[in-house]
């Protein structure tokens, strides 16, 4: 575990996990490493994953693969599982999920370990389900999931894509009490795909997660996004290329989260600043542990042990409550 592959390192979580990993050889590769800020420690390379050739040649002597990005993750985790090359991929995509989890065979004939949901939403979403499914009374709730993600801080152009594209499958919304000063907040019902992997990977009845900003104004006109003449709107071209030019330039609100799940009387949260740094650490966490960890596709709550996992994480500088109990 010496050599680590980082695919879109130069972005806002690549560049927090290559930043936690520099005691390990780091590889921070994309396809504009000119563009891109040095990243103390690292090396830099360029590389076009969606190149074969190119991404054999960047795959030759490493041990982990980070997947930052969404380009043909399915072929690069592929070609990483050839090789016996560990994989840790931190999509919130469900399809994208889904094809992952198909090379859960390979994997273990190669003894190569996917770690899947890798990230804050999902990722530490998850492992807060898992706590509070596991400290339930009754086994036959429903996981409510919040995601309460600032909207001033910076993001990349794949992750404003990614966000926009969900605006309009919003359906439904519900009330979710989150740390202070947040308190109780409306979130509305996202694509993240941890309410669809983890009904099956707890045996849990089912599962939903909303998402809210810091600013309720933002929050607002998120919500609109949901309505079927907005929705049509969004999918317009001209309409699509402005309004990702818009988000990239608008930083309404502060760059704190905080995220909570809820189990029936049980309720889990984990809060601090800057959701990209959360994700980051937390990748660079999971990637310490693989030498431990099983051969196979895995989501991050099938792979560690939840509480040891939070309570490190958090000694990053985020703030871990497990004993919320609802009256």
């Amino acid at each position: 575990m010496n050599n680590v592959l980082i695919l879109g390192g130069y972005g806002a979580v690549g560049r927090e996990a290559a930043d936690a990993l520099t005691s390990m050889n780091v590889i921070v590769a994309g396809r504009n490493p000119d563009k891109a800020r040095p990243i103390p420690g690292t090396t830099a390379m360029r590389v076009d994953a969606t190149d074969p050739a190119d991404l054999a040649r960047a795959l030759h002597g490493v041990d982990t693969v980070l997947m930052c990005a969404e380009i043909d993750n399915v072929r690069v985790a592929r070609a990483c599982v050839e090789r016996g090359i560990h994989y840790v991929d931190v999509t919130a995509s469900h399809p994208l999920l889904t094809g992952l989890e198909q090379l859960d065979e390979p994997a273990r004939r190669k003894g190569a370990t996917i770690a899947l949901s890798v990230g804050l939403v999902p990722g530490v979403t998850n492992l807060l389900a898992r706590i509070c499914a596991e400290r339930s009374t009754s086994q036959t709730e429903e996981l409510l999931i919040g995601a309460l993600l600032g909207s001033g801080e910076a993001h990349g152009p794949a992750a404003l894509a990614w966000t926009l594209d969900g605006l309009g499958t919003l359906q439904g919304s519900w009330s979710m009490r989150f740390p202070q000063p947040y308190g109780e907040r409306v979130v509305h019902r996202f694509p993240f795909s941890d309410q669809y992997t983890l009904p099956t990977t707890l045996g849990t009845p089912s599962a939903r997660t909303g998402l809210c900003l810091d600013s309720r104004l933002v929050t607002r006109l998120l919500s609109a996004a949901g309505r079927p003449a907005v929705a049509r709107l969004l999918h317009r071209p001209k309409v699509r290329a402005l309004l990702l030019r818009a988000l990239g330039a608008a930083h309404v609100g502060g760059d704190g989260f905080a995220v909570t799940v809820r189990s029936g009387t049980v309720r889990a949260s984990f809060h601090g600043r800057r959701q990209s740094r959360a994700t980051g650490r937390a990748a660079a966490l999971l990637i310490r542990r693989l030498p431990g960890l099983p051969a196979g596709a895995g989501h991050i709550e099938q792979l560690v042990e939840p509480v040891t996992f939070l309570t490190e994480l958090a000694a990053e500088g985020f703030a871990l409550d497990l004993d919320d109990q609802l009256g």
